[in-house]
């Protein structure tokens, strides 16, 4: 029998809020501080632990819920279990790119090969699937970019874990606008946890969530928009939507960076939320600001479903010039914080 969903994302929220805590709590054995580097935001060490709370909180929050035991739901478990261990000992330990890297792609090559030919609604009025090896490469490569990508934008108070309130909330109102509850109250479980995260997490954090938490929602993302679509609830497209503030300011970063020949695993703080920081607005504000963008990109593809091709495609063009406005104002910023020598807005 089903428990209440209500019942189990609150108390999924309130186990991942005691969670942090704990966790963050100095005689904690399993506490990891993260030491301030040059690509770092703060300036103290910080505990970041916080996506075990996460990881908790969502599981508490997916009791009852309407799981049938099958094949697939074990290859995505064990893919996101791997995830989570290398991830761990990544945040004790310390480990390179590569072992890092085949991991995330044997994880994501295993979830391709059940959901690469399902993937539906990559543009709007393109409603075929990728079929063939092609699909398979293509949603692996996918999946371990958002891993990855995900990890790349936890680097500011707030921000990660305010991205998955929204997104995965988003994802949650898009299932249940389907009559796809399933995929909702699974979507609704991680938001709730993510939110019982960020209120700790919200600046100035009290811990961060590492690793552990950053890979794992990364990959939970990339699932559940390749899901979302193949069950019908919302175009591939709509799904990216959702979560474009990170995909778009992780892709033209790395892609900017690329083009000047850097070295793409080198620490940096290029990312525009970083430069907004670095223009002098503070971590607050900064994080203030990308929720509200979140929140209008949440409700452009809430308003996306259902809308003729013509509004697709117009939603679509408001986006990318949205972006390419904020992209200017950011520069502008820079040029005038360093005009004046400000530290902070």
């Amino acid at each position: 029998m089903s428990l209440p969903p209500l019942l189990m994302d609150t108390a999924g929220a309130l186990v991942a809020w005691i969670g942090t805590r704990l966790l963050a709590h100095p005689r904690n054995p399993w506490r990891i501080l993260d030491m301030p580097n040059e690509r770092s935001l703060h300036a103290q060490p910080v505990p970041r632990t916080g996506g075990l709370a996460i990881l908790g909180g969502a599981m508490v929050a997916s009791i009852g819920g309407p799981w049938v035991p099958s094949p697939a739901l074990a290859v995505i478990m064990g893919a996101l279990g791997a995830i989570a261990l290398v991830s761990w000992y990544d945040d004790r330990r310390g480990l390179s790119p590569r072992p890092r890297l085949i991991v995330h792609a044997v994880a994501a090559l295993a979830v391709a090969l059940l959901l690469a030919p399902q993937a539906r609604g990559w543009l709007p009025g393109v409603d075929a699937g990728i079929t063939g090896p092609f699909a398979i490469l293509f949603v692996a490569i996918f999946l371990v970019w958002w891993i990855n990508l995900y990890n790349f934008m936890d680097g500011m108070d707030g921000f990660a874990g305010g991205m998955a309130v929204f997104g995965f909330g988003t994802l949650a109102g898009l299932g249940y606008r389907a009559h796809d509850l399933a995929f909702a109250e699974v979507a609704l479980g991680v938001a709730s946890a993510a939110f019982g995260f960020t209120v700790s997490n919200f600046p100035p954090a009290r811990l961060f969530m590492g690793d552990v938490g950053a890979t794992v929602l990364g990959f939970l993302v990339g699932i559940l928009i390749l899901v979302g679509s193949a069950r019908g609830d919302f175009p591939l497209w709509v799904g990216l939507v959702v979560f474009s503030p990170f995909l778009v300011d992780a892709t033209v970063t790395l892609l900017k960076r690329a083009a000047r020949g850097e070295r793409l695993s080198q620490a940096h703080r290029e990312h525009y939320y970083q430069r907004l920081v670095r223009a002098g607005f503070s971590h607050r504000r900064t994080v203030l600001a990308e929720y509200a963008l979140m929140a209008v990109c949440g409700l452009d593809a809430y308003g996306a479903v259902g809308a003729s091709m013509a509004g697709q495609w117009a939603i679509i063009a408001a986006l990318a010039a949205l972006y390419g406005v904020l992209a200017a104002l950011v520069r502008r910023w820079e040029g005038d914080g360093q005009a004046s020598g400000k530290t902070a807005r």
